[in-house]
């Protein structure tokens, strides 16, 4: 997300420059690890970003990259991805991933050309009309990437295209909307319209104020979404003046001393509308025209997390005698006392006695559940075992909308398994994994033991 920084000032007026800007991004870490379970073996990929107003006043939002934002496997064939709109804290932006192989072949793209597409696309969307129902597309970006995958690192390159409007547009008495509107005066359907109903407006002369999410906090600058939105109002509408309507909020609520209404002063020359405009907007790192490049190792290599783990469960546990709990625990309720256990996919890094991890379950081999359950009939052959894949939801660990369904799942499944057992042995290492089962158990009257 770029915020227009490069601004020069003469008297009450602002000259918006087109020159490549800083720009502020936010990938999600489940971003990267959705990116590489697809493997996308196709060179460019439908890609879905989110960006929302300013809700603070020190801080801008940024665009933002998560799982969702890829398509998921059922729907990589066809390359198709819909955005949702109506929640404004989650404003939906097509863009387009272009994956290499190789970085060599990441270095040699041509970026220049790749930026000229997609500004081409803004540009017919502005032509044709689209823009006018869809002004997303006007915020439409562009993200080249090589990922190495045995190093779990990213190389990536965000390009948000803007079109250039030659000589660039005057802002004039840009000011905080308190001193236009007051809290008297909410917006209600009588007064406001969308972009379709502009033309009867303009014959019926009245007073028009263009209105955009601002994701910016600056006070004197607007946001990045307002360039593209100038190019459109100059091409479909032919104004040379144009009231606009910066919305901004303060912790989820509408403030007019953030939000800024402004005037922008187009001139437009002659023949503009007849060819694409030049673009300008690949990101500035550190003030240079660099990639970026992150390493998830700590997270993705199976190896270094089996090690994190181990550490997080000792500081859990606090004893050492303690961890590997579930698989010390597990051998000794297997007795003529207790013949039929099931064991859901356990937490711990390593097994312990029930699985060593490097043979039975690394590099995407059996699940830990599985493997536990052929070592426990090794133990004690007679034992009922069933081994269960699934994940327990936790209170403060949030779910994206395409989990919704299997989380709801697994909360079904959960409840229909400790309602067929007469006592539960909860074994988990932390207190959040633990709360949902131990209120299931709590409802249905069941005994739990748990040892923390």
């Amino acid at each position: 997300m770029t915020r227009l920084q490069s601004i020069r000032v003469t008297s009450q007026q602002r000259t918006i420059s087109h020159n490549d800007e800083t720009t502020i991004h936010w990938i999600d870490e489940g971003f990267w690890h959705r990116f590489s379970s697809l493997k996308p073996k196709k060179f460019s990929l439908p890609i879905i970003g989110f960006y929302a107003p300013c809700s603070h006043p020190l801080v801008s939002n940024y665009l933002t990259l998560l799982a969702e934002s890829l398509p998921s496997e059922s729907r990589e064939a066809s390359l198709i991805q819909e955005p949702s709109h109506g929640n404004r804290n989650k404003c939906p932006v097509s863009g387009i991933l272009y994956n290499t192989n190789t970085v060599e072949s990441f270095h040699a793209l041509d970026k220049q050309n790749l930026l000229k597409e997609e500004a081409r696309k803004i540009w017919e969307d502005i032509q044709t009309g689209r823009a006018v129902e869809d002004c997303s597309v006007l915020s439409r970006f562009l993200l080249i990437s090589f990922a190495d995958l045995k190093k779990c690192s990213f190389h990536y390159w965000f390009a948000f295209p803007a079109l250039m409007i030659d000589p660039p547009a005057t802002v004039v008495n840009l000011s905080p909307a308190s001193q236009w509107l007051s809290k008297e005066q909410p917006v209600t359907s009588d007064v406001a319209r969308n972009q379709q109903q502009m033309s009867p407006c303009q014959s019926n002369a009245h007073k028009i104020l263009f209105g955009f999410y601002d994701p910016c906090h600056l006070p004197n600058i607007p946001g990045w979404p307002l360039r593209n939105f100038l190019a459109l109002i100059a091409a479909r509408w032919n104004l040379k003046s144009v009231q606009f309507f910066c919305y901004r909020e303060n912790h989820g609520f509408a403030d007019m001393s953030l939000s800024l209404i402004g005037e922008a002063l187009l001139t437009v020359p002659h023949g503009w509308k007849d060819v694409v405009p030049k673009a300008v907007g690949w990101e500035l790192y550190q003030g240079r025209k660099v990639p970026r490049c992150i390493s998830l190792a700590q997270s993705m290599d199976p190896t270094r997390m089996a090690e994190y783990a181990a550490d997080l469960n000792l500081k859990h546990m606090k004893r050492r005698d303690f961890f590997g709990l579930g698989c010390f625990v597990i051998p000794q309720v297997s007795s003529p006392w207790s013949r039929h256990t099931w064991m859901p996919g356990c937490a711990h890094a390593y097994g312990m006695g029930l699985f060593i991890l490097v043979d039975n379950c690394l590099n995407g081999g059996e699940f830990k559940a599985t493997a536990a359950v052929e070592s426990l009939k090794r133990i004690f052959p007679a034992v009922e075992a069933e081994g269960i894949v699934m994940a327990i939801p936790m209170p403060g660990h949030p779910v994206n909308s395409q989990e919704h369904e299997s989380v709801l799942d697994d909360c079904r499944r959960l409840c229909d398994l400790i309602d067929a057992h007469f006592a539960v042995f909860l074994l988990t290492d932390t207190r959040e994994s633990r709360w949902l089962p131990t209120l299931l158990c709590a409802n249905a009257n069941i005994v739990l033991i748990e040892p923390s």
